[in-house]
């Protein structure tokens, strides 16, 4: 299965902006310049999410519903979803998208597993936003009480944090049992497992709007222990956009990487200050895709509310922290799975990471007026059965 949503957009063909060659954030950025180039502007681009329509790509959908493509010079974007059939880094490798959302510690997994070069041009996510989650009388508040425990995971990379965060701790990942769960909090409620993953803008909210049969009311965050990896060791990068290393040597491509990135900056910015409306315009997404994961109305703002947090910190949008990056590659290489095996047993290249692109967008909506940073202030939902 591959849904694509398509926004037709008729503008006037914009000025090129200047050619930009690739340059990582380990090193010093290269100076983007003034040259304009001679090259054809690219006008339609694909980009390539991790999963099924919902607030965690509000900034996308936002930006598609309110023209922002269209003002940078895109005449048709498509906006690609994946429930779990499409691998975001292996369609932008495959050349079938432009650019791609996806986790850094998955890529960089498939980076070394591979061969493949790809280079995170925005990091959206500055903090992790996974949770193991159990029954407060099931004995694993802590990292410390992994060992011997079934521990949920949904695999495809998801589990790395819970590897990195035993670690850091010297812990022994080959006493754990990860068991597969689905993208619910079934297997908790059933007792599968000892503790779920869950992340703080999707699962978590899932369990909350179920119904304790021992109150007739919905469960309370007090029911519960609940492991936040963003204070472990373990806490990993997450939602990041990836571009084609190679191809950013092509001035078109570099070019559309920036006006992408503008777009996609006002798109997050609109959704920052206008929460209630951002999870409309993705509901709406939702509902009217080919396939969506179910969640009500109410679920989706409890989503972009959350989501929200983990982008709005305070500094620049989608800006690469350098620490925050040695900290994901510090767990990556550390963690080891149940049958002892890396994640990643060497440093990425230099290319795998860059904040020239981001930094241009930025300088560019900087004079024209937009202000690209900032904290978010959260707003209130209360969940309602099935968050509907």
């Amino acid at each position: 299965m591959r849904h694509s949503i398509r926004r037709a957009l008729t503008v006037a063909s914009v000025a090129a902006v200047s050619a930009i060659g690739l340059a990582a954030c380990s090193a010093p950025a290269a100076d983007p310049g003034t040259d304009t180039g001679d090259f054809e502007p690219i006008t339609s681009i694909k980009l390539q999410l991790q999963w099924l329509p919902q607030s965690q790509f509000a900034g996308y959908y936002v930006a598609l519903d309110k023209g922002y493509f269209e003002e940078e010079g895109f005449d048709s974007v498509d906006i690609v979803p994946s429930g779990g059939d499409i691998v975001p880094q292996d369609a932008l490798v495959a050349g079938d998208v432009d650019f791609a959302v996806a986790w850094v510690p998955k890529v960089l997994g498939t980076l070394e597993a591979t061969g493949a070069q790809l280079t995170d041009i925005a990091q959206v996510f500055q903090k992790s936003g996974t949770l193991q989650v159990s029954f407060a009388d099931k004995g694993v508040p802590t990292v410390k009480d992994f060992e011997g425990k079934r521990i949920g995971s949904w695999g495809f990379g998801n589990e790395w944090e819970i590897f990195a965060a035993m670690a850091a701790e010297g812990l022994d990942s080959t006493s754990v049992s990860i068991t597969t769960q689905d993208f619910s909090m079934n297997a908790l409620l059933d007792g599968d497992v000892d503790a779920a993953q869950a992340m703080t803008y999707n699962e978590w909210a899932q369990i909350l709007e179920v119904v304790n049969p021992a109150t007739g009311e919905l469960y309370q965050p007090s029911d519960f222990d609940v492991v936040s990896y963003e204070d472990t060791e373990g806490a990993m990068l997450q939602d990041a956009i990836w571009a084609d290393t190679a191809r950013l040597d092509d001035p078109a491509y570099a070019d559309a990487a920036v006006r992408f990135l503008k777009a996609v900056t006002k798109g997050w910015i609109y959704a920052r200050d206008n929460p209630e409306e951002a999870a409309d315009i993705t509901y709406q997404a939702a509902i009217t895709a080919e396939a969506a994961f179910p969640v009500g109305p109410v679920h989706q703002l409890w989503q972009m509310n959350e989501v929200n947090k983990l982008i709005w910190t305070g500094g620049d949008f989608g800006i690469v922290d350098k620490a925050a990056w040695d900290k994901t590659v510090k767990g990556a290489l550390a963690a080891t799975n149940q049958d002892g095996l890396n994640l990643i047993t060497a440093e990425p290249s230099d290319t795998a990471y860059s904040n020239t692109y981001i930094q241009k967008a930025l300088d560019e909506l900087a004079a024209e007026g937009v202000v690209v940073n900032g904290d978010y202030t959260p707003i209130d939902v209360k969940l309602t059965v099935g968050g509907q």
